[in-house]
């Protein structure tokens, strides 16, 4: 339409909201659909934080607050943040958004300039490159490969930094992979980052309480104490505290940064919901002991699609390090026909034609910048689970 802005011509709608919509109307028709697309625990926020929003209601804690979050919530974030990374924030260097997407959306627009450009690791969520756009930025992909475990090499960055390079968006363990840097993965690439002074970084560390194994997550700025004047760490209560809904995302940076971005938040949306800024002062100064044990139910149940995702014909799952995603390789598939008839081209029509023929949801990877692969939520039952790896076993078996 021609009163529509031509920015908004060049980004697309999110695919793993898209993907998430279709599986429920599908489910609403009568259809026996596994949805795999959504990126959100299946479990209960916790009692203790349920508890501290009926309070703050009932003690009248619902009108307006300050713009980019009370005093008490940036409190405990300058604790969480002291505790967890051994990063010193004062409350003014902190800002509380509706969400974490709107904290990276505030960061970008209160920054980018026509012709900056920001480098973003592919795969990555499919929001960052559009967000850029919408600021007037440029995305710069830097693709990795599945057998280097989908995490960018020094070398990588080096090459893609220019003189109009402004950010790197780094996330860590990775949506849609999974994938966590080590300390010392982290360290070569923060090297590199010190010889670019210009080259600002937004750590996405969303995951970061949702790690395996004997991985010891880290972030950028206490890595390297050198990027702290240059470095934005952002985080939420979504992921870890199973509080999606409730939309609290919060960031850390240079006060200059954190006020610009306030600026932006004070012409959109103004402050966070109140009560849900109360429920996540409870969720970071209350109990973490169920972290723990939330992060071993999550590897368990990684260990059961990588195994059976491994399990079917023409696909390779490696194992990843952190989040609750995996991002299988249908490279075997490509080019053969589907029991249903449809020609498997790309990861598309892969995704759309198992959700046809068996009704499993799955997000293809084109949507993340990186094919052929498709992505795997696995924040939902066992025996869902188990059953989503045995159809997709059996549309792989009758690809032809």
């Amino acid at each position: 339409m021609p009163f529509l802005s031509a920015t908004l011509s060049r980004v697309k709608p999110s695919p793993t909201i898209a993907v998430t919509t279709l599986a429920a109307d599908m489910k609403a028709a009568g259809r026996d659909v596994i949805g795999l697309g959504a990126g959100e625990p299946d479990f209960d926020t916790p009692e203790n934080i349920r508890e501290a929003a009926k309070r703050a209601i009932d003690a009248g804690k619902t009108r307006y607050t300050a713009v980019d979050g009370i005093s008490e919530l940036k409190e405990a974030i300058c604790a969480k943040f002291k505790r967890d990374n051994s990063l010193d924030y004062t409350p003014a260097q902190v800002t509380v958004g509706t969400g974490g997407k709107q904290v990276l959306y505030n960061a970008l627009v209160a920054t980018l300039n026509p012709g900056d450009e920001v480098v973003i690791p592919a795969p990555y969520w499919v929001s960052y490159p559009d967000m850029v756009l919408l600021a007037g930025g440029e995305p710069v992909i830097v693709e990795t490969a599945l057998e280097d475990g989908f995490k960018m090499s020094p070398a990588q960055l080096e090459a893609a930094i220019t003189p109009q390079t402004k950010w790197l968006i780094f996330n860590s363990p990775s949506n849609p992979t999974g994938a966590g840097y080590t300390r010392a993965e982290l360290t070569a690439l923060t090297e590199v980052l010190m010889r670019h002074p210009h080259v600002w970084v937004l750590s996405d560390d969303m995951y970061e309480h949702l790690v395996f194994d004997d991985f010891t997550f880290c972030t950028p700025a206490e890595v390297e104490p050198g990027l702290y004047d240059r470095t934005l760490t952002m985080n939420g209560v979504s992921k870890a505290y199973a509080m999606t809904g409730w939309r609290i995302g919060y960031a850390a940076g240079p006060e200059q940064l954190i006020n610009a971005m306030r600026k932006v938040q004070s012409q959109s949306t103004t402050n966070p919901c109140s009560v849900s800024q109360w429920a996540a002062v409870e969720a970071l100064n209350g109990p973490q002991d169920f972290l723990g044990p939330n992060a071993a139910l999550f590897q368990r149940r990684r260990d059961l699609v990588v195994a059976g995702l491994n399990g079917a014909e023409g696909i390779t799952c490696p194992k990843p390090e952190g989040a609750f995603y995996v991002y299988p390789s249908i490279a075997g598939c490509i080019g053969k026909t589907s029991g249903g008839g449809t020609k498997i081209t790309d990861d598309e029509t892969f995704a759309k034609a198992l959700l046809e023929e068996s009704g499993v949801a799955v997000v293809f990877g084109a949507a993340f910048g990186l094919s052929p692969n498709f992505r795997v939520s696995y924040a939902t039952s066992d025996e869902a689970l188990q059953e989503a790896c045995r159809r997709i076993q059996s549309f792989c078996a009758a690809l032809s």
